[in-house]
């Protein structure tokens, strides 16, 4: 897929009700699904304008709580797959 398509379709959710189309994510490219999950653990954990960061506990448990709505549940799993690896890239 074309980089304009995945940050065009980046907000969509899993089960549908994202933006800017209301299109399920499970019908967009897997690149798209995959990047709109990094881009909501980006959001959560980095200070906002109107809010502080969350601690990584409560970031993964929002995404583990979202999976199959906001998220699609195949990109949560090898999330969590690669979670080990991640943990020890955010310690160096």
């Amino acid at each position: 897929p074309d980089i304009v398509d995945i940050v065009y379709y980046h907000h969509e959710r899993y089960d549908g009700k994202g933006y800017p189309e209301g299109i399920p994510s499970k019908e967009l490219p897997i690149t798209v699904r995959i990047v709109s999950l990094a881009d909501a653990l980006d959001a959560m954990s980095s200070d906002r304008s109107y809010r502080k960061k969350l601690n990584f506990k409560k970031v993964f448990s929002e995404i583990k709580n979202n999976s199959g709505s906001q998220f699609d549940p195949e990109v949560v799993t090898a999330f969590y797959d690669a979670l080990p690896e991640i943990k020890g890239v955010l310690k160096s």
